[in-house]
């Protein structure tokens, strides 16, 4: 079954221009549309600096009602409009004043996407933010629907006055040129890595695989129960390398991914590097700011704590130990005599040379 493609690079003309989105369309053009789709044969659609948020609409409607999957490639700024502060695809003719009548609602991706079937959307994005936009986006998911797997990254405002040039959809173009579309996981990946020395490292990094790649959960526990660990610690790594370029090292989501990766090890038999994840955690935690006692803090070092019983090579034993010490100091724990027992271990740990 044919594919289909869309192409839309849109941003405003004149003074409020913050990236030159249409530059990029030459370099993704080049692409066999078969290779940009990831199908046998796929149809192509270009939208280079529309005029119309409701000409956009019309394609991306006749687009989601095609058969077959879809690939869309947006390439643009971010801008809110003045009245509910919701973000939009700037067009040309946008400014801050107009963003309402003549930009792109960023929910009509979902609305018209949401009715596809689960795993034959996916959306590659490379826009750029106000400083609106920017403030927005701490506080909110740029929402593309539940159906709909997104890669992609959010560059910040500028600190000065220029246009920025859509590196990472170019690098995306320039490594589908080859004539070889890997993985769209992988195409991501490779985008960034081709950016990361332009990069300010203050981007927010779109990986959400959607349906048609399954629950990322169900993914390791399957890997897991085929004895596949390096394949399910590799996966889980991804994941949590986006939740630090998105959110930071010391959010939420990525402590969940990097306490994924310590059960994962544990799982595999490698109590040392479980041990050393867990310790981590706990670290990552505390420096965020959570209290000593905070269920989350306890049970990060309680398991670190189990884990180090497990290590059998006394060298590492007393590395890792060292530092559960300094740890239980913080944070005891609600086990008594916790602190008691890596002490007593350690000196146990010393006589044995």
């Amino acid at each position: 079954m044919p594919g289909t493609v869309l192409l839309v690079a849109a941003s405003p003309q004149g003074r409020g221009r913050l990236v030159d989105a249409a530059s990029v369309l030459p370099v993704l053009a080049a692409v066999p549309p078969a290779v940009l789709s990831g199908t046998d044969t796929a149809n192509v659609v270009e939208l280079a600096d529309p005029l119309d948020p409701q000409a956009v609409l019309t394609r991306l409607r006749a687009a989601a009602a095609a058969p077959g999957p879809l690939t869309v490639y947006v390439t643009g700024q971010l801008q809110l409009d003045r009245r509910q502060h919701l973000p939009h695809l700037a067009m040309a003719r946008t400014t801050p004043a107009t963003v309402r009548y003549t930009a792109f609602p960023w929910h009509w991706f979902r609305e018209e996407l949401r009715l596809r079937p689960g795993g034959t959307t996916t959306l590659v994005l490379d826009l750029h933010a106000d400083t609106e936009s920017w403030q927005w986006l701490r506080a909110h998911r740029l929402d593309c629907g539940r159906e709909a797997a997104v890669y992609g990254r959010i560059a910040p405002p500028p600190s000065r006055r220029t246009v920025a040039a859509p590196a990472y959809m170019r690098a995306v173009a320039t490594i589908l040129r080859s004539g070889f579309r890997p993985p769209v996981e992988q195409l991501h990946q490779q985008a960034l890595t081709r950016i990361a020395p332009e990069s300010t490292g203050a981007d927010l990094v779109l990986a959400v695989a959607g349906p048609g790649s399954g629950d990322p959960h169900a993914a390791l526990t399957a890997a897991v129960q085929a004895g596949r660990h390096a394949d399910a610690d590799a996966l889980a790594a991804r994941y949590e390398q986006a939740a630090v370029r998105a959110h930071g090292p010391g959010s939420q989501e990525a402590l969940h991914w990097a306490e994924v990766r310590a059960d994962l090890a544990m799982f595999a038999g490698d109590a040392v590097r479980s041990c050393r994840t867990w310790l981590a955690v706990a670290r990552a935690r505390l420096g965020a700011g959570q209290a000593p006692d905070a269920p989350a803090v306890e049970a990060a070092v309680d398991r670190a704590h189990h884990q180090w019983g497990q290590v059998t090579d006394p060298v590492r034993a007393r590395e890792l130990g060292l530092a559960l010490a300094e740890l239980r100091e913080k944070v005891p724990g609600r086990r008594q005599g916790a602190l008691d027992h890596v002490q007593r271990q350690l000196r146990q740990l010393q006589t044995q040379g």
